[in-house]
């Protein structure tokens, strides 16, 4: 799906719970923070009209999210989902659905940042948060799961930079943390700031392969900070009023 300014706040809650939402008129600030243990379920309907066919999915947990950034292209998000049932029929099920105005997120509105200094020689960088859904298969005469509960979240990911300095590397061989912040902000006013609060970095492998210039990629993953409290925090600032 697109990663924008208004429908992204959905699966963002699917991922993370009910945000924590500020501001008595628009715009809005919603906070999601990691490690609910009360994700809400939702219900899914795929349409194909001209058929016709409608397949509602009910009982959908949000298992992974994923998205990457880079110098150009469409910015879209990946969302891996269990559901617990499906229902198929020739009408749908969902009504008319309120539109939402597409507030589009784009890389170039795109900016990393390190212990809220500005990382540059970014050349991409890739983001995956996961509850490792608990599937419960017990044995039923309708074939249906009973329920996937959240276990221990994984937050991991992939920065390549051009090799240019010693920063990242040096904080790979001492074996520290450091907070990495992803954000989107829009001319209009919207943004989405997503807070990583302690990074832990492999020591990567430097290869000379050619005339071109050397590039280094880290694959991190991140920890429950101790002094935060939790792995990752996302704001999504924009004109809805709850989610």
């Amino acid at each position: 799906m697109p990663l924008d300014a208004e429908a992204f706040g959905f699966w963002l809650k699917a991922a993370f719970g009910a945000p924590t939402t500020m501001g008595v008129e628009a715009p809005y600030s919603h906070e999601f923070q990691s490690g609910s243990w009360t994700l809400p379920s939702m219900s899914i309907e795929t349409g194909m009209p001209e058929v016709p066919r409608y397949a509602m999915y009910s009982g959908c947990v949000l298992d992974q999210i994923t998205w990457q950034m880079q110098r150009s292209g469409l910015l879209t998000a990946t969302a891996r989902l269990v559901a617990q049932g499906e229902t198929v029929g020739t009408t749908t099920s969902a009504g008319t659905p309120a539109a939402l105005e597409l507030k589009r997120f784009g890389h170039f509105n795109g900016a990393i940042s390190r212990n809220g200094t500005a990382l540059g020689n970014v050349v991409s960088a890739e983001i995956t948060y996961a509850n490792n859904l608990d599937r419960i298969e017990t044995i039923r005469s309708d074939g249906r799961i009973d329920g996937a509960d959240p276990s221990i979240a994984a937050l991991t990911g992939r920065i390549e930079v051009r090799f240019a300095d010693q920063t990242l590397v040096t904080q790979a061989i001492n074996g520290e943390a450091c907070e990495l912040e992803f954000a989107y902000v829009l001319p209009s006013g919207e943004s989405f700031t997503f807070a990583v609060h302690a990074v832990y970095l492999p020591r990567p492998r430097i290869e000379i392969s050619g005339p071109q210039g050397v590039q280094a990629t880290f694959d991190w993953q991140a920890a429950r900070d101790s002094v935060v409290g939790r792995m990752c925090t996302a704001t999504l600032i924009n004109d809805i009023e709850v989610y």
